[in-house]
């Protein structure tokens, strides 16, 4: 080996070590993943040069054949991988291999527990692959080279998993990354070649470049020849351009696992080739589980881009809208140019059109899911439905098929299950039902239990009960469904259409009329508080209700804006009073205008808090309670 030059000993990022920390003390029950992961990242280093040496063919250094090369030695008890890929500069060499330059690290250090089996599962949906080398291995070292740098400026990596690693510079003469795995006691069976061989079959079959394993040698050991001759092991041909009869479903879930560095596999995935005006190839995936950066909108997503079977981009993120932006996969066009870049691909027309197919695909494959494995598609909705409910508003063409996707909370249905769609809801209306009916609220217990919805009980009407902070945002671009309009039942002036009766519309008109009095009562006693007083069709139960203005923006609306930053408008509440109920009966035969005041003030604040809304005077409203208490006592 060259000598050594500039070496020196640094210590590995904190997130680094806690998760070196997990890897050795053996948290896969299936270790031989190390080598797909080891493999996997040598696949996309050589997907990388492939890309570089369009514009720079220098970097392939006379070298076009590209491969990964798995062998070992049963006697140094080592297992090399070796690709001939784009290789790692010194300063690259600390950054991958020292540090996680990933979106989420932090949320995913704060979830880590110390329970082994909870903390695995937190790994995969991580993604380390180049560290789990340490599940198997207790000294990893690397020699690499990156392409285009002199054979001088070779870098020689060396760690043992405890909290730092050595690195040094080196003379290699071939570009590219030589992994060496110096394995623990008891793994001594990952140095046997016909165990590489089924991992790379079961693993790494789909990989798309040849993977070569020293042939076996079976006669005299004085006819070895000097040097190993290299066998392919895997199909070496790129999944996606295989005929669909071909690959299994071991194939495909083993695939998504390489594409996206997932450990799990996925719920569902889409593989077509279309040929006419455009031609690509899409397999599309839909994961799991969500990763950490998933509400980061500015984090890295999209596809992995290929012409004509060569590597261009890792997140080409062009290809699918932001709602869809958990889907994972490749594309593989024939009409886009090899120098293609992300400029050109936002002006391209062929993306708009691949754009719009692709699009329609993943929802097709979400609907799919919904109707033939329900259970599946509670899992995704668990993990993806809010980012769904950004599709509404971001795309307009395909608002329908989105809105028939979602799902909420009802209240024909059990504890807080988002499982109602809006076609289960559309198939039970009532008889002259022309509505959707829904409430928002910060939570499942306050909409469950919030006075509007009493007269919906006392009628059967169902009601959608929507908890998620993104809702009333949701339900302002989503207007209507199967030509059914969407009603806020805590917004204006209810309207129950024919589900009301002319005897009901008739007796709401006669009391309304006879409480006239009563309204002017209260309009003066809460004055500037409220917009509008007027006597409630929706209670059944309760003494008071605030209702929303229809132009005015709901209490979820207003609190994102306010955590925010932002200025709100003022707006005014709509005092509703229920006539019949026994403390309007009381408030109406108070002569004394001061206790009716307070009275009226209780109410107003009590409506509020039913409501989830926070008191704009707690001291008033608490001041006013107890001497009303002070009073009954007395």
């Amino acid at each position: 080996m060259s000598v050594e030059t500039q070496k020196e000993t640094l210590g590995f990022q904190t997130e680094v070590k806690q998760l070196l920390h997990l890897m050795i003390h053996s948290l896969y029950s299936n270790k031989e993943i190390f080598l797909r992961e080891l493999i996997s990242n040598a696949s996309d280093a050589v997907d990388k040069l492939r890309f570089e040496a369009l514009a720079k063919p220098e970097l392939l250094e006379g070298g076009s054949e590209l491969k990964i090369r798995v062998s070992f030695d049963k006697d140094a008890k080592t297992v090399t991988l070796e690709d001939n890929g784009i290789g790692m500069s010194r300063e690259e060499t600390i950054a991958h291999l020292g540090t996680i330059a990933k979106s989420g690290t932090a949320d995913f250090l704060k979830n880590l527990s110390g329970d082994q089996k909870k903390d695995s599962s937190l790994i995969g949906q991580f993604g380390v692959g180049f560290y789990s080398a340490f599940i198997v291995a207790d000294k990893v070292e690397v020699f690499t080279r990156r392409a285009g740098l002199a054979a001088g400026e070779g870098v020689h990596w060396a760690s043992k998993g405890e909290g730092e690693f050595e690195i040094a510079t080196v003379e290699k003469a071939e570009r590219g990354t030589r992994i060496v795995l110096h394995l623990k006691s008891g793994e001594e069976e990952f140095a046997d070649g016909w165990r590489l061989r089924n991992v790379i079959k079961k693993y790494s079959d789909h990989i798309g470049l040849p993977i070569e394993l020293p042939k076996e040698f079976h006669g005299e050991e004085k006819d070895k020849p000097a040097e190993p001759e290299w066998e392919v092991v895997n199909r070496a041909s790129a999944l996606w351009t295989r005929p669909r009869t071909e690959v299994t479903d071991e194939q495909y879930q083993e695939f998504y696992k390489h594409v996206s560095h997932d450990y799990d596999n996925p719920l569902s995935w889409s593989h077509n080739k279309v040929e006419g005006k455009l031609e690509y190839t899409s397999l599309l995936y839909v994961p799991g589980r969500a990763p950490f950066d998933l509400y980061q909108r500015e984090a890295p997503r999209g596809l992995k881009l290929y012409v004509q079977r060569v590597f261009i981009m890792d997140q080409a993120d062009e290809f699918l809208p932001l709602y869809l932006r958990f889907i994972k996969g490749v594309v593989d066009s024939n009409d886009l140019s090899l120098n293609v870049s992300r400029e050109i691909l936002q002006k391209d027309p062929v993306i708009d059109s691949m754009k719009s197919a692709l699009t329609k695909r993943v929802l097709d494959m979400l609907e799919k899911l919904a109707k033939n494995e329900p259970e599946q598609y509670k899992t995704f909705w668990k993990n993806f439905g809010q980012v769904l409910k950004e599709g509404p508003a971001e795309d307009f063409a395909n608002k329908e098929k989105i809105a028939g996707l979602l799902r909420f909370a009802s209240t024909a249905e059990g504890e807080g299950e988002q499982v109602v769609s809006l076609g289960d809801y559309v198939s039970r209306l009532k008889e002259g039902q022309d509505k959707i009916y829904f409430l928002t609220g910060e939570s499942y217990a306050q909409v469950k239990n919030s006075p509007h919805l009493e007269v919906f009980r006392k009628k059967g009407i169902e009601v959608l009960l929507l908890t998620d902070r993104i809702d009333e945002w949701l339900m302002s671009y989503l207007t209507e469904f199967d030509g059914k309009s969407f009603i806020d039942v805590a917004r204006g002036d209810l309207d129950l259409g024919s589900l009301d009766s002319e005897e009901d519309k008739k007796a709401q008109e006669e009391v309304a009329k006879s409480k006239e009095g009563l309204v002017e009562r209260l309009k003066t006693a809460l004055g500037e508080q409220v917009a509008e007083v007027r006597v409630s069709h929706r209670l059944t139960d309760s003494p008071a209700i605030l209702a929303i203005g229809e132009q005015d923006l709901g209490l979820q609306m207003r609190q994102i804006l306010e955590a925010s930053g932002q200025k709100v408008p003022d707006s005014k509440p709509i005092f509703e009073f229920n006539p019949s109920h026994p403390l309007i009966e009381k408030l109406d035969a108070e002569p004394d205008e001061d206790r009716f005041g307070d009275l009226s003030h209780i109410l107003f604040d009590q409506a509020a808090l039913a409501a989830g809304d926070s008191l704009k005077d707690p001291a008033a409203y608490v001041q006013r309670l107890n001497k009303l208490l002070v009073e009954l006592s007395a």
